[in-house]
């Protein structure tokens, strides 16, 4: 529920409460239709739909919260780089990590909101009392990025033995933009072999027919004359 950006502490109990009445409201909606439109329906028949609505019903909030969770990642991910390359920024201008951190949430706030309510939520753990160590963990928990949580992990590092933060933020940054671009080329690479699919079966037969087309009547017509 938090990387899907549900943070009522009632959630759990309305989610699991919707998953049962979803299961129970679908096939009772199925069986009252039986009366009244599917009249022929088999009893058998009329089991079985119930019993594949049911499943429906109860799996279906689970397909929404996972679908919520990946629209929220992928929003993240897509705001990732630049606010990281805005916190090197900061850092090397000689502000302090929290400050510019707190400085990024509100410089990204209207291109990414979502990532800008999480780097918030870090500040407010912090300035509440929260070692950083641990509020920088829960804001990996909450995104459950893998970019996220490399640097979470390289800030602690950083942090535990002293090291400068604003070097350690420009190699990561470099590195993440390096990974960005390798992700780029890969998808560019797949995109032939997934195009070749919809060439072989949409594409190459209306060409065919196009070509081919008045070819074939013409020939039809000679075969006509003949016979």
């Amino acid at each position: 529920f938090l990387q899907a950006g549900i943070r009522n502490p009632k959630a759990p109990v309305l989610f699991y409460g919707t998953k049962a009445l979803c299961a129970i409201i679908l096939p009772l909606l199925f069986i009252f239709s039986r009366f009244f439109i599917l009249k022929q329906i088999m009893p058998v028949q009329l089991i079985a739909f119930s019993v594949m609505l049911a499943l429906v019903g109860y799996y279906l909030p689970d397909l929404w919260l996972k679908i919520r969770t990946s629209q929220r990642k992928e929003t993240i991910s897509r705001g990732f780089p630049d606010a990281l390359d805005l916190l090197v920024v900061c850092v090397e201008a000689g502000m302090g990590l929290d400050a510019a951190i707190n400085r990024v949430a509100e410089e990204i706030s209207l291109s990414n909101k979502v990532l800008a309510d999480e780097l918030r939520l870090l500040n407010l753990e912090i300035r509440a009392g929260k070692p950083r160590r641990d509020a920088l963990q829960n804001l990996a928990l909450r995104t459950g990025l893998e970019d996220v949580s490399s640097l979470v992990t390289l800030l602690i590092q950083t942090d535990k033995f002293g090291t400068s933060i604003a070097r350690a933020l420009r190699v990561h940054s470099d590195s993440m933009r390096t990974a960005r671009y390798q992700r780029a080329e890969e998808l560019a690479t797949k995109l032939p072999v997934k195009l070749l699919f919809p060439l072989i079966f949409f594409i190459f037969p209306s060409l065919f027919v196009v070509i081919m087309g008045p070819a074939g009547i013409r020939i039809a017509r000679a075969f006509k004359g003949v016979f």
